[in-house]
C-alpha cells in the first residue's frame, strides 16, 4: 500500500475510533447532547490541526504533536478553562481508544491540565426568586408551565437534564414524591414540598391538557411539553428562564444550573447537613457538594456581624 492509501486508512480508523467513543458517551455513560457535543468539537478540532500541520490524525501522530497543540492553544490565548476542558475531552477519548486497541498511543496521560481558579457558582437571592415568579402570568397554559419548571428546578435541584427526562408517572403526588434518573442512569427519589406538589397539579390539570392538544401526531408521557405539545429540551428549558428574566426586568443571566446552586446554596444556610444535600443533588462525590459550604460562609458572616456578643457595646 503506497503513502496516500495508507494515510486514508489511519484517517478512516481515527474517524471510526471517535464515532465509537461518542456513542459511547452517547449510551453508556448517558452524556447530555451538549455535554456529547462539547466533546464531538474538542476531538474534531484536534483531528483538523493534526491535518493541516501534518501531524498525523488521531490513531497514529508525529511525536510530541499533543504538546505542539498546547503551544498552539496558548499562543491562540485560550482561556485556561477552555484549555482545561479541551484536554479533559481529548484524554477521556484516548483513554477509551487506547483501552480498545483503536489508536496506538494513550495520548495526553502525562500533560496537566492549567491550574484554573474557582469562582464560587452564582446563586438566586429570595428577592430576585421572588420576582422571577411574579413576573410569571399563570393565566394560560404557557405560565402555568413557566411556574411549575421554576418552582420544581429551585425548589428540588435537579439537572436540566433530569427535569426534561421526568415522565408524568415519575410524580407520587400522594407521598409527595418524584423518581429522578441521573447520571449513570442511577434513580433517587426527591421529597416534593406543597408548592411544587400545588404547581404541578395546576400544570398538569390546567396547562398541560392544552398543550398536549397541539400535538396530534404522538402523546408524549414526558411531564413538561413546548408550545407543540411535544417534550421540552434543555435548551428549550433555557430560553423560557431568559424569558422570565426579561418579563421580570431583572439585569443578570439565569441558567438552570444558577437554580440547582441556588437550591443547595439555601438548603445549607437553612441549616440542612452537606450528606444530605449530597443526596438530594445526586452528587457521587462529597467534594462536589462542598463547594456550597463556601458559599454559605457569606451567610454566617453576615449573621455573625448581626449577632456578635459585643455589637451593641458602646464604645468608652
Amino acid at each position: 500500500m503506497n503513502n496516500d492509501g495508507q494515510k486514508k486508512m489511519l484517517e478512516e480508523k481515527s474517524i471510526y475510533a471517535l464515532n465509537e467513543f461518542i456513542t459511547y458517551i452517547e449510551t453508556e455513560k448517558k452524556y447530555s447532547a451538549y455535554t456529547v457535543e462539547n466533546y464531538r468539537n474538542d476531538i474534531l478540532e484536534f483531528c483538523n490541526y493534526l491535518k493541516q500541520n501534518e501531524f498525523g490524525c488521531l490513531k497514529k501522530m508525529r511525536p510530541n504533536a499533543q504538546r505542539y497543540y498546547i503551544s498552539y492553544l496558548n499562543q491562540h490565548q485560550f482561556k485556561p478553562r477552555s484549555v482545561a476542558r479541551k484536554l479533559s475531552s481529548l484524554r477521556s477519548f484516548y483513554r477509551y481508544a487506547y483501552g480498545r486497541g483503536l489508536v496506538d498511543e494513550l495520548c495526553f496521560a502525562d500533560i496537566s491540565s492549567p491550574k484554573l481558579d474557582k469562582p464560587l457558582p452564582r446563586f438566586l437571592y429570595n428577592e430576585e426568586l421572588d420576582a422571577l415568579f411574579e413576573s410569571i402570568d399563570t393565566s394560560d397554559a404557557i405560565g402555568k408551565r413557566d411556574y411549575a419548571i421554576l418552582e420544581f428546578m429551585y425548589g428540588t435541584g435537579v439537572r436540566v437534564s433530569e427535569l426534561c427526562s421526568i415522565k408524568q408517572q415519575d410524580i407520587d403526588y400522594v407521598n409527595q414524591q418524584v423518581i429522578v434518573l441521573g447520571k449513570g442512569n442511577k434513580e433517587r427519589y426527591l421529597p416534593l414540598h406543597d408548592l411544587i406538589i400545588y404547581a404541578l397539579k395546576e400544570y398538569v390539570t390546567y396547562g398541560r391538557i392544552e398543550l398536549q392538544a397541539k400535538n396530534t401526531e404522538e402523546v408524549s408521557d414526558i411531564l413538561f411539553l413546548n408550545f407543540r405539545g411535544r417534550p421540552l429540551t434543555p435548551r428549550g428549558i433555557r430560553v423560557i428562564l431568559n424569558n422570565i428574566v426579561e418579563k421580570a426586568s431583572q439585569h443578570f443571566k439565569i441558567s438552570p444550573h444558577m437554580l440547582r446552586h441556588s437550591f443547595a446554596t439555601q438548603m445549607l444556610n437553612g441549616g440542612a447537613d452537606l450528606i444530605t444535600v449530597q443526596e438530594l443533588l445526586g452528587h457521587v462525590n462529597l467534594s462536589t457538594t462542598q463547594i456550597y459550604t463556601h458559599i454559605s460562609k457569606e451567610k454566617i458572616q453576615e449573621e455573625y456581624m448581626k449577632k456578635f456578643p459585643r455589637a451593641n457595646k458602646k464604645e468608652d
